[in-house]
């Protein structure tokens, strides 16, 4: 990105910039030493290197004064509409069914979840929140432990990697799959190639193109395949060729119950459309969305789009059955949120909180902010029957991936 475009992003503060560049250090010791890294390899230090990255350190990320919104951020109807299309599922499981919650951002949707479980009775053995970064686990705990009472915070855990021993119930997730390190990958003279950091003479960082390993290109070819065209010279765009081994090392243990992604994405022949030629990767610093990943590491939420597609064949390769696939919007309608509205405008204190929660509303649903960008995947395993909402199964679009 040239000086003009990232001129119009809010200035960073001093400690801002010193800690970019203490990450800058480190990237710029890893490829003196290594040679250039694959973009990937960039994305996961940038985001998650241990007291340096985005997600690891102690800034701001998520509401107002961070860098982006999520729909738990906004309030409670989000987290109760999931809470009701998942009730049924929980109630078949029984007692001993748990939750699991990947990267619970501000601790926003764990709090507004267990107070609606709460008052179904319908609480979880326990809700396992998997959250690799420290900064966030301490900032959740202590909004649910400030926020709910002992008897609920009694079942709440936080966990550093998945399950291992077998267990039944919900693995919710969102915006988990955006933030995963994505391989940049880009077509020349009709071979697969893969972006990489390097430094120029100035120690700069910069993108170039290496010839891809076997299984990033195996990864392209076969979505050239599903696609039935080949991408032209000069397309590129992202892929996660480690999306089917992340999904059997955080859901293998799941032996009975249902799995809720929901993020922004495409069905795969939308996500590579021919005019897309430069990907869906995005950077996001202060509410701004801008286009250079290089900007600032460590200041700004990296992030790409979802092929919805290759994340149903990640979880059917796991041994789990797409049970759903809709718009954000027709999800929250068909899990009862008008229902859900109703009940909590009539518990509101006043004019503002009654405004604020037709906001959400509009947020969540409407086809220009989340209700159409966002969409919502659902998996079920080891089920005898699927006691989904009717409405939710009606408004069923899997036959689009």
């Amino acid at each position: 990105m040239n000086s003009s475009k990232t001129s119009r992003l809010p200035e960073p503060a001093p400690d801002e910039l010193a800690h970019s560049e203490r990450l800058l250090q480190h990237l710029r010791e890893t490829i003196a030493s290594h040679g250039p890294i694959p973009f990937s390899q960039y994305m996961e230090r940038c985001l998650y290197a241990p007291g340096l990255g985005y997600y690891s350190a102690g800034k701001t990320k998520f509401g107002e004064a961070g860098d982006f919104i999520t729909a738990p951020e906004l309030g409670e109807l989000f987290a109760r509409c999931v809470v009701q299309a998942v009730q049924p599922v929980l109630a078949m499981l029984g007692s001993d069914a748990d939750v699991l919650e990947l990267g619970g951002g501000s601790g926003a949707f764990a709090e507004a979840a267990l107070r609606a479980l709460a008052e179904k009775n319908m609480l979880p053995h326990r809700y396992l929140m998997l959250e690799p970064s420290a900064d966030l686990r301490d900032r959740q705990r202590a909004r649910l432990a400030a926020s709910l009472p002992a008897e609920i915070m009694q079942r709440v855990t936080w966990i550093e990697r998945p399950p291992e021993e077998n267990w039944r119930g919900i693995l919710f997730a969102n915006e988990v799959i955006d933030a995963l390190p994505t391989t940049r990958f880009v077509i020349r003279h009709g071979e697969v190639y893969e972006e990489h950091v390097a430094l120029d003479g100035e120690a700069r960082l910069l993108r170039v193109d290496r010839p891809a390993d076997a299984l990033v290109a195996g990864s392209v070819r076969h979505v050239e395949r599903d696609l039935g065209r080949n991408f032209e010279d000069g397309y590129r765009s992202e892929i996660l060729p480690q999306l089917p081994y992340w999904m059997q090392a955080i859901a293998g243990s799941l032996q009975a119950g249902l799995m809720l992604f929901i993020d922004y994405g495409y069905v795969r022949r939308e996500f590579y459309l021919p005019e897309r030629q430069d990907g869906t990767l995005m950077a996001h610093y202060r509410h701004r969305a801008h286009n250079d990943p290089l900007y600032l590491p460590g200041l700004n939420d990296l992030t790409a789009s979802v092929d919805f597609t290759a994340l149903a064949e990640a979880g059917n390769s796991a041994g789990f059955g797409v049970a759903g696939y809709l718009p954000q919007a027709h999800f929250l309608i068909a899990a009862g949120l008008q229902q859900v509205f109703e009940h909590v405008y009539e518990q509101a204190a006043n004019d503002a909180a009654r405004y604020q929660l037709a906001q959400q509303v509009k947020k969540l649903t409407l086809p220009d902010q989340m209700g159409e960008r966002f969409q919502v995947m659902l998996f079920a395993r080891g089920l005898a029957a699927l006691p989904l909402p009717a409405d939710v199964l009606a408004a069923d679009q899997s036959g689009r991936l």
